[in-house]
């Protein structure tokens, strides 16, 4: 059966409300714009995301909290994006927030089908409230479950019809692991090629861990903050 469908909403078909979804990117970097913006148009509602951070106002999975189809967000970083702070502070969003070398991992054990494992990040603090905690060595550790998803969609620069692909600097990101930790991932790629036509040694992730994939478009290059200064 083949894994390529003709569209982000063909590719989607089958999310439906109440699912959790593994979205990758970092800050504007590597979003899976095609299958967000399937998302918006399709509706769904109370999703939980599972995403480093929620975009910002405007771009990336911010137009999701625009049509408050998050429900709760599992994320790092969210300080880019008003409206989360606002459906967060009028109690419709519920948040779940991780250090970010934690949620990597939390993502990463789940894809290895880790259940759990133990780091001293956190200990003392209020991410560690209700948690199991250890000593080993003399260290304290807090037990942290892993994280799975129903779908997770990721974003690559190049994949093959078979569903290999390979992910372009920083946009590897959170992309990589998420691709092992859903029980269907969606990938879009900037360039589909058909197989054989990838360097093997330059594949990141093999095709047994992608259900299904897209030729993505309109990519646009996102800036979160323009920072300048005077030219000398």
């Amino acid at each position: 059966m083949s894994k390529v469908f003709e569209s982000a909403a063909a590719a989607i078909h089958d999310v439906q409300d109440g699912a959790t979804l593994m979205s990758g990117g970092f800050g504007l970097c590597g979003n899976p714009e095609n299958l967000i913006r399937a998302l918006r148009e399709k509706e769904v509602n109370d999703l939980t995301v599972i995403s480093n951070n929620c975009g910002t106002d405007e771009y990336g999975l911010g137009i999701l909290l625009q049509n408050r189809q998050i429900k709760k967000m599992i994320s790092s970083y969210v300080g880019e994006n008003k409206n989360f702070e606002q459906q967060f502070l009028s109690g419709e969003l519920e948040v779940e927030l991780n250090p970010q070398g934690t949620l990597a991992e939390r993502i990463r054990a789940g894809g290895a089908g880790i259940p759990a494992f133990f780091t001293a990040t956190g200990f003392g603090t209020k991410v560690a409230e209700g948690k199991e905690t250890r000593d080993f060595g003399g260290r304290m550790y807090v037990m942290e479950t892993s994280l799975k998803a129903d779908f997770s969609l990721v974003k690559a620069w190049k994949g093959d019809t078979e569903g290999n692909l390979i992910f372009r600097k920083t946009a590897r990101n959170f992309n990589s692991i998420m691709a092992t930790a859903g029980k269907v991932t969606i990938a879009e790629v900037e360039e589909l090629v058909e197989p054989g036509e990838l360097d093997p040694d330059q594949v990141h992730i093999p095709s047994i861990f992608v259900q299904r994939i897209i030729k993505g478009s309109d990519y646009q290059k996102w800036i979160e903050q323009r920072t300048t200064r005077p030219r000398q």
